[in-house]
């Protein structure tokens, strides 16, 4: 006879087998998904790829992939996953993403922010979630003190102001107006310029200013030109120096006698070609020049074009090192993010294209060389040709 008894023990315990084993490998499966995960860190970048500032986006997210390429994807042990997030240049996108970015992906940390306004709608997010946010354009003085999460990698307009006014005076330029962008970058400008310019004796005729969206030139230069001055001093964002440097050689204001002078974003190297013979002899002050003669910035250049097929600027150099100083915390840390992160990246000093740079660790803002430098020919192309340098520059804007 046959034994129920023990077929129904078989059958169960095989069915016991079976599930265990199923389960087994469930927790497998679901070990090795977290595996995987632990072995990523996720960076989010937030740009303007669209809308009036998608030139900065597509300059900082090309040198994202250049320093992606150059690194392999790692740091800190672990694999770099770069999230990088559209928000045309609005502020209430740039939040919106941020949060999504914090929340649901979980990310190390937060990068980009193209424009001033852009950065400020993130800071309390950044605070709140304690996730170090790396600013890579934005060039205010103020942003960093928005939040004790921000640092950054660009520059601040006081930085570059400061440098033009100081060549202006020692150069026989007596008499100036201003014309910068009405928003906070173009009220650093303003000020420091003209403090600085003011200081060295100089005289300030006419401050004018330009609407940061859809700013139409011909009004504001026709009033430069009743001025007389000896020189226009010039700020606008990067994406707007093409358009102007056209509107001013159509106003005649170059045979006029008015000498332009400028911060680099106005000779912006993105646009420099589209600008014609007008942008010859314009004097600027800035931290970074695509003619930059070092061996470092001359491996940059070369590779950069050969990915992206067009010359880096300014922006592209702030995302490039905005990708080193996040890497660098990251071996630190060991790929941990929060303040661990935070702390591994204040203090940090290396050479970028640009030259030696240092993230300040008590304000967690660039310190660096700020270049004086003439728009000049070579080999049919138009650059910003470095003829001097003051070296180590801190933020103007945070000296008491």
């Amino acid at each position: 006879d046959r034994d129920w008894s023990s077929d129904v023990c078989s059958s169960d315990l095989r069915h016991h087998l079976l599930t265990l084993g199923t389960l087994a490998a469930a927790a497998l499966a679901l070990g090795s998904v977290a595996a995987r995960a632990e072995d990523t860190v996720k960076i989010g970048i937030i740009l303007p790829m669209t809308g009036p500032s998608a030139s900065t986006g597509r300059q900082i997210d090309a040198a994202i992939k250049l320093w992606m390429a150059q690194s392999g994807g790692k740091a800190g042990g672990k694999k770099v996953e770069v999230l990088v997030k559209d928000d045309a240049g609005v502020a209430d996108t740039t939040r919106r993403l941020a949060q999504e970015l914090v929340v649901n992906d979980k990310v190390v940390a937060l990068a980009g922010f193209g424009l001033t306004p852009l950065a400020l709608a993130t800071a309390p997010i950044a605070t709140q979630s304690k996730t170090p946010m790396v600013v890579m354009a934005a060039a205010t003085s103020s942003i960093t003190e928005a939040s004790p999460y921000i640092l950054r990698t660009s520059f601040t307009l006081p930085q570059a102001a400061v440098g033009i006014a100081e060549w202006a005076a020692k150069n026989g330029i007596k008499k100036v107006v201003t014309l910068v962008a009405d928003y906070g970058p173009g009220n650093d400008a303003e000020k420091y310029f003209a403090d600085r310019f003011l200081l060295n004796s100089g005289q300030v005729l006419e401050k004018l200013r330009t609407p940061l969206r859809s700013p139409d030139f011909a009004p504001v230069l026709q009033k430069v030109r009743d001025a007389k001055p000896d020189a226009l001093f010039v700020f606008l964002p990067s994406g707007q120096g093409a358009q102007f440097m056209k509107q001013f050689g159509e106003r005649g204001l170059d045979k006029a006698g008015i000498k332009l002078i400028a911060t680099g974003d106005v000779t912006d190297d993105d646009q420099l070609a589209d600008m014609g013979d007008v942008a010859l002899g314009v004097v600027n002050s800035h931290h970074y020049s695509a003619a930059h003669p070092s061996p470092a910035n001359k491996k940059f250049v070369a590779e950069f074009e050969a990915l992206n097929k067009f010359r880096p600027n300014f922006m592209a150099v702030g995302g490039y090192d905005g990708m080193r100083l996040i890497a660098k915390g990251l071996e630190q840390t060991k790929g941990a993010g929060g303040q661990a992160l935070m702390d591994a990246m204040k203090g940090q000093t290396f050479e970028s294209p640009r030259g030696n740079i240092l993230i300040d660790a008590q304000t967690r803002d660039i310190v660096q060389d700020i270049y004086t430098r003439k728009v000049e020919k070579k080999d049919g192309q138009l650059w910003n040709i470095e003829f001097d340098v003051q070296k180590s520059v801190k933020d103007p804007g945070k000296q008491k």
